[in-house]
């Protein structure tokens, strides 16, 4: 009779997954961890531990270390100690190695998803069919990169020790997407894992000893945020990989500005999830479910915000209420269900509050009557309707199972409201046009955008954002240019400071009576000269001391002329690949009918010999990136799905750039062209060493058909122009190449919106070669990679 009543019914009943070898592995430990470090399980210094718990139940799962500068320091230690041992292995012998993670990982594949969802609360489906199969998959995919390395990153060295802090939403996976890349191209890791989900590394510490990896390899070291700020500040890591919120990568950003630490990070999110009037909409509705209700919400590219098209927005809604009365929330280790407990008390504080605050501000919030634990920590699937775009519920990240509903009419409309976020992660598109989804595609500021799918991963496939969502990439061929360096910028000397011609301010106005000079120089902004808003002139001298012009000194009202100037040139990234080549072929053309006058020009601050040499390599570096304009393209990777994905390189957007002193003519080229042949446009501070050069510059650019404001000029103090180009928002990325403290400050001053930010860590380049001053190295970090996934019949 009762299966009669459960057919008539269609209920699901209990599937509990069985926990046993899971409770008698943390038992074998005595359900209390030490710290992993050189191979070996370390008590703590401060003899400190804390709890981790079961959040559908309360339940003690174990107590683990807190780790203190003291297990950071011998961690760092053991992790530089093996880094000799480990890069004296060849490619084939490290990708031995990270073969044999994943074959243990799989080996151990039930009981790591059950450790994981009694640590974290994610439904058991998810972490058995999701999680830690793409675990073992970055293993596999890594081990053959570290085969393919040195075939295929010729000229590129590992940054060294690299320091790895992963969040709690995905904990295994997380440590997976770090430390693959990070060992195969040969670097030594220390990870902190989450203070709330610490289990499955520790899991995965013990599967490192087990295959017999080399003591230091990979260290983990456990603890709170103060742990992971040791790892941060600590002077013995070269590199820091950080997955989390935005406002703790803004601290880390700040914290490593005064360093040389390479920086990744992934952040925050407010996906946009766009449904069109043409959609599949029972489809979507089945994405949109695995879009924001996959893992509570607790993923940093959920499609958190609806965005559909006002003629469907009634019939869709309705749908979506029909689909979230059939959701079951309850234990993670029943399989039958699919919402699972939120991960800590403070995050489900956190999600109520802003809820409320949302329907404070006029939104309509519709949940569905669902039978919910008695024990544990839930959130119910929650709607909230009639969102306005400048609500905190559409701009803030909830991380829980909340979805934010909006309308659009036109895919113009559609764009504007899913570009109106700080972040830039990910985004869905759902239409049955395929030239309206990749039309929209196309202009989302995202770094993944999936196509009528949602949430598809895949090591061969980059992953991470735009804008306030971080910078760098995880997976794919980018991901292994976070953890490598080109050979010779390592082992580059520090940089000699050049003598500044522009050594004192004139008093004198700008265009006053004044004894006869050589020249007179403006700005450029817009594709027109300008007088700088001060009034006033630096005067140029030259090697011997003589006056050689004056220069326009410019102060924070140019760079934002300059800056807005150069957003209103956006179209420039809309123009052809092949036409922007074209341009800078005639680029190149006219500098080279001006060889002479310019070279002249030069001599008298750099000399002859380096003059000419200038103008040499400068035109042929403008042809170099003419030719690289239409052929620095994007690939298709064929993830294990049905799908396709494009990988499109696409321009970064504004970039603000010093140039070195030491090369005032070459240094400029160098810089400029690798960014605008890759469709950005470009504030410019020129070499302060000789800022007259901008007369030439511009000269240069007003007869080559290039468009007005793609690049401007403004000449001044280079470090007072850097502090309005670093902290100004509408800057996308700062290159800096200076000296060290140059570099320091461009850093931390632009923390506000985390811009990229390049710079020579204060080493010196030889521009004149070409190893050094072109190519690749420059037009990677000239783009972004952004991943459209594009789903295929069979």
């Amino acid at each position: 009779m009762g299966i009669v009543e459960k057919f008539i019914s269609m209920e699901y009943g209990a599937a509990p997954e069985d926990p046993r070898e899971a409770l008698l592995w943390l038992d074998g430990h005595g359900r209390r961890f030490g710290h992993f470090i050189n191979g070996a399980w370390l008590n703590p210094a401060s003899g400190q531990y804390f709890d981790t718990t079961d959040p559908s139940t309360g339940d003690k799962l174990a107590s683990v270390a807190q780790g203190t500068l003291a297990d950071i320091n011998a961690a760092v230690e053991a992790a530089r100690g093996a880094l000799g041992v480990w890069q004296a292995l060849t490619p084939h012998g490290r990708a031995r190695y990270l073969y044999a993670l994943a074959r243990q990982v799989q080996k151990h594949s039930r009981r790591l998803a059950v450790l994981e969802t009694m640590d974290n609360g994610k439904p058991i489906r998810e972490s058995r069919d999701i999680d830690i199969p793409l675990v073992a998959r970055h293993f596999y995919h890594h081990a053959g990169w570290a085969q393919l390395l040195a075939q295929e990153f010729p000229g590129y060295m590992a940054c060294g020790v690299v320091g790895q802090i992963i969040p709690w939403n995905f904990p295994l996976l997380m440590l997976a997407w770090k430390i693959a890349p990070a060992i195969a191209t040969g670097n030594t890791v220390v990870l902190k894992p989450a203070e709330f989900t610490p289990l499955t590394a520790l899991a995965f510490a013990e599967i490192c000893q087990e295959i017999g990896l080399p003591a230091g390899v990979v260290n983990i070291v456990t603890g709170d945020g103060s742990t992971g700020e040791a790892l941060v500040k600590h002077a013995g890591v070269d590199k820091i990989a950080f997955t989390g919120s935005t406002e703790v990568g803004r601290a880390i950003r700040k914290a490593t500005a005064q360093s040389h630490k390479r920086l990744s990070l992934e952040l925050g999110g407010k996906s946009p999830f766009i449904i069109f009037e043409d959609a599949d909409l029972d489809s979507a509705v089945e994405g949109l479910v695995d879009g924001i209700w996959f893992n509570q919400g607790e993923v940093c590219c959920a499609g958190s915000r609806l965005l559909m098209q006002e003629s469907i927005a009634e019939s869709l809604i309705a749908k979506i209420r029909d689909r979230m009365s059939t959701l079951r929330i309850g234990s993670p280790l029943d399989k039958a269900i699919d919402i699972g407990a939120i991960v800590a008390r403070v995050q489900l504080e956190r999600i109520q509050r802003l809820v409320d605050q949302g329907i404070a501000e006029g939104a309509t919030c519709w949940q569905p009557s669902l039978p919910m634990p008695s024990r544990g920590l839930y959130f119910p699937p929650t709607l909230l309707s009639n969102v306005h775009p400048a609500s905190v519920v559409a701009q803030e990240e909830i991380f829980g199972p909340v979805l934010a509903a909006m309308t659009f009419r036109t895919p113009r409309e559609a764009v504007e409201l899913a570009n109106n976020t700080v972040y830039g992660l990910a985004a869905c598109v759902w239409s049955e046009s395929v030239n309206v989804a990749l039309h929209v595609a196309a202009q989302l500021k995202a770094g993944v955008v999936w196509v009528n799918s949602t949430n598809l991963f895949d090591a061969s496939c980059g992953f991470g954002g735009y804008r306030e969502s971080g910078y760098g990439r995880e997976g794919g061929r980018e991901g292994l240019f976070e953890y490598l360096e080109p050979i010779w910028f390592k082992q580059a000397p520090p940089i000699r400071p050049a003598k500044l011609a522009t050594e004192k301010t004139s008093g004198r106005q700008a265009g006053a009576a004044a004894p006869p000079i050589d020249r007179t120089v403006k700005l450029y902004i817009g594709g027109k000269q300008a007088r700088p808003d001060s009034g006033y002139s630096i005067e140029v001298r030259g090697a011997d001391g003589r006056l050689l012009g004056e220069a326009p000194f410019g102060n924070r009202k140019d760079i934002r002329n300059a800056v807005e100037a150069a957003r209103k040139a956006e179209g420039w990234a809309k123009t052809t690949a092949h036409n922007r080549a074209q341009v800078l072929y005639y680029i190149a053309e006219n500098l080279s009918q001006r060889r002479e006058e310019i070279a002249g020009r030069l001599s008298v601050v750099v000399g002859k010999e380096q003059a000419a040499a200038e103008v040499s390599h400068s035109i042929e570096r403008v042809f170099s990136y003419a030719a690289w304009a239409d052929k620095y393209e994007g690939a298709v990777h064929d993830p294990p799905f049905r799908n396709v994905t494009l990988a499109m390189h696409e321009p970064i957007g504004t970039v603000g750039i010093v140039c070195p002193a030491e090369a005032p003519l070459l240094g400029f080229w160098s810089l400029v062209m690798p960014a605008i042949a890759a469709g950005n446009t470009v504030v410019a501070i020129p070499s302060e060493a000789y800022p007259l050069i901008a007369g030439d510059l511009y000269q240069v650019f007003d007869t080559s058909d290039l468009p007005g404001g793609v690049v401007n000029i403004v000449t001044g103090r280079s470090g007072e122009l850097l502090k309005v180009l670093a902290e100004h928002d509408d800057v996308d990325a700062i290159w800096c190449f200076g000296d060290e403290a140059s570099g320091a400050s461009a850093k931390l001053l632009s923390v506000g919106n985390l811009k990229q930010v390049w710079t020579n860590e204060g080493r010196a380049i030889d521009w004149f070669d070409v190893k050094q001053g072109e190519g690749r190295w420059f037009l990677h970090h000239a783009t972004h990679v952004k991943n459209i996934w594009v789903p295929y019949g069979e």
